[in-house]
Order: C-alpha cells, then structure tokens, then sequence
C-alpha cells in the first residue's frame, strides 16, 4: 500500500497521521518545524499550542466538551495526550504546554510505520493526502493550494497573550479563586478597583502596537480579539469580558471587585501562568508597561510576551465535502485551521474525520457516516455547507 502523505504536524495534521498509522496505513509526514519556524511557533514539538492552553469546557452539557468526549471515545491521541497532562483550571480541560506536545511527539514518531520528513512542502504531493498545514501555512503553499482550489484564500489576524512567572506575581494583591467557587481554587485573580481599572483603560487605548502588515481593528477574529481592540470598543467592555468580576469576591475586602485579570496555570509545574483572555499586538514594551499597572503584576516577570500573526484559511463551503474532502479531486483532504475550523479541538475533530474516512477508503470498508446528531458530523456539514 502507498503512504499517505499529511502536510503538518498539529494538532489536525498529528491526529490524522496517527489514526492512519494505526490502522496499518504507512504515512509520510511533512513538517517544516523545527527548520522553519512560523511568527507564532517556538516548539520543536507536534502539536504545539499557540494561542491558550486550554481546549476549553470539559463538560458534556456544552459542544466543545461532547466534541471531546466523542474524540475520547475514538481513541484520539490529542486527547489522551491532553488528559494526561491537564493542568487545574476550574471545569476547562487545560495543559501543560510543552508537556503534551512532547507526549503527542513522542507517541507518532514510535509508530514504526510513520516516515518524518522535516521540511517545507511548497505544493501539494501526488498520491493520496491529507493537508493540515494550519493558518499559517508557508506563503508558497498557500499559493498553490488556493491555485488548485480555484478560490480567493480569506484571513483574519489572531493574537496570544503573555505568560508570566508565578512567583513574581504579588500574592498580596491577588487570590486564589474559581468563579461561583465553581471546583477548585485554580485561578490566580488579580483585582482592580474603579480608579486603578480607569488609568488602565486609558492607557491600553493609546498604547503603542506592533506592526503587523495589513492589520486594522477590522481584520481581527471575535473569537481571539487583542485586548487592546477590545478596550477601544468601550469603557465597560472589558469588564463584561475577559475582565468580569461576576462570580468572585476578593477576601482582602470581602466584596466583588471592580474589574479582575485572571492567571491560569500554563505548565505542569505551576510556575507559569497566562493572562486569560488578554491577547495582544502591543509592542513588548508597552505590554511590560501597561499591563505592569495591574497591582498584582507591577513586578511581575514576563516569560513571554503576546504576538500577533495572520491566519490564512479555505473559502471551504462548496469546496470541500462533509469528509473535509476536495470535491473536484478527493484525493487530496483537509484538516484544522485552514478548512475553517476554530479551536484546537475541533482542528484536531476534523482531522480525526479527515483519516477516517481516507483509511475506510483505502482498506475496501464502508464509508465512515457521522450524522449531523454527532458532534464530529456537524462540524464537517457545517465547513462544507456554511450553514
């Protein structure tokens, strides 16, 4: 039997490799890391986590967490990898960074069947394939896949936030709490009172940005807005967001504060933690200058600081099917970012399809048939139908 070839290593491209491999099919996977990195990457690992380190609710009342249950239940290695490297935070799934993308590496590159080629793939391969490049897929590919797609490639700009080490964050000021005392105290809360919130916003609003080719406040995407752009929309925007109060009280006072950044554990060691939800394209030193006004931060060392980078994605209704297959030549099949998708559980969802329907193809078995009542189904009918 021919190898397959997956284009990537992440989070989509690592799970399709992997299911391939198991069920007998040889694969050649090509990733360009660590010869050439991307803005946003800083791993030599698979499945690097970008943005958060969260893949969000872990709970089965909401999508993301049935979609990960159902992932479970498949036998994903994103997941497993994922579960075995979770971090406290409250009812989200969220892990140590370095910890999972090493177990994720680990575990394809033991499979004696899978062939690693580290380098740049510029155009599509022959043979049967599955694409999981990612939103930052390399200018050359990007040209010939939208060529051979024969659609305008679309965009949007997506931000990180920094991380911080713990015990350079003042304990004093900050305390320890989940919203609602909803499970364990796994969140670092940093309050601010009306006067101290106020000199904040104003500055964050004329702080000075990086400069990132093509951007304007349009171009974000909702879903990972700087903080920044957020703060411009309105006084009170951050505090109905990323900087709500609701659900937590400060015990220094006894009262819910004005406004709260929360820190969540970001390594398996808990000495690093991210400032949930504050992406950002400041430049570096005006993150250390303006977000060093939050009380509990004022000495805090930054381990890293927030980025901005551009996504680069498939206009994928009409153009890929519910498999996340190219309708005009099947054999070549997308995964993650690039079909769509947002999140890093549902990257890892559809390249989790993506191999399953290629290996039920390939070994003479029947199609493989998520209805639109699963999870993993839905999100492959709604990229290829857009509604």
């Amino acid at each position: 039997m021919n190898a397959v070839t997956v284009v990537g290593a992440g989070l989509a491209g690592s799970e399709a490799a992997y299911q391939l491999a198991i069920r007998g099919i040889p694969v050649r996977l090509i990733e360009m890391k660590p010869k050439k990195m991307t803005p946003a990457h800083v791993s030599p690992y698979f499945a690097e986590l970008v943005c958060s380190n969260s893949l969000r609710s872990d709970e089965l009342t909401n999508a993301v967490g049935l979609l990960k249950e159902e992932l479970r239940r498949l036998g994903s290695i994103v997941m497993r990898c994922a579960d075995e490297h979770r971090v406290a935070a409250g009812g989200a799934l969220a892990v140590d960074r370095e910890g999972f993308a090493r177990a994720v590496t680990e575990a394809i590159r033991a499979l004696p069947n899978v062939e690693i080629v580290e380098e740049e793939a510029v155009d599509i391969p022959d043979g049967e394939v599955i694409i999981a490049s990612g939103p930052l897929t390399s200018d050359a590919l990007a040209e010939n896949i939208l060529r051979r797609t024969g659609s305008e490639g679309l965009h949007f700009y997506d931000a990180v936030a920094p991380i911080v080490s713990l015990d350079s964050v003042d304990m004093e000021s900050a305390f320890r709490a989940s919203r609602y005392d909803k499970g364990t105290a796994d969140y670092v809360n940093c309050p601010m009172t009306e006067e101290e919130y106020t000199a904040f916003w104003k500055e964050l609003t004329t702080a000075r940005e990086a400069a990132v080719h093509g951007f304007d406040d349009g171009g974000v995407f909702e879903g990972c807005m700087p903080v920044e752009v957020m703060a411009r929309r309105g006084f009170d925007t951050l505090r109905y967001g990323p900087m709500k109060p609701v659900g937590l009280r400060d015990p220094h006072t006894g009262h819910e504060p004005y406004a709260v950044v929360q820190l969540r554990q970001d390594n398996a060691d808990g000495t690093l933690y991210n400032l949930v939800g504050f992406q950002t394209h400041l430049a570096f030193p005006e993150q250390r200058r303006v977000f060093s006004m939050i009380p509990a931060l004022r000495e805090a060392e930054f381990v890293r600081y927030g980025v901005m980078h551009r996504n680069t994605y498939l206009q994928s209704p009409g153009k890929l099917d519910r498999y996340y297959r190219l309708i005009a030549e099947p054999r070549i099949a997308f995964a993650g970012q690039i079909t769509g998708v947002e999140g890093y559980v549902e990257s890892c969802a559809s390249g989790m399809l993506a191999s399953l329907e290629m290996a039920a193809r390939l070994l003479g078995l029947p199609p493989v048939d998520f209805s639109q009542e699963t999870a993993i189904g839905a999100l492959g009918l709604y990229i290829s139908h857009g509604s």
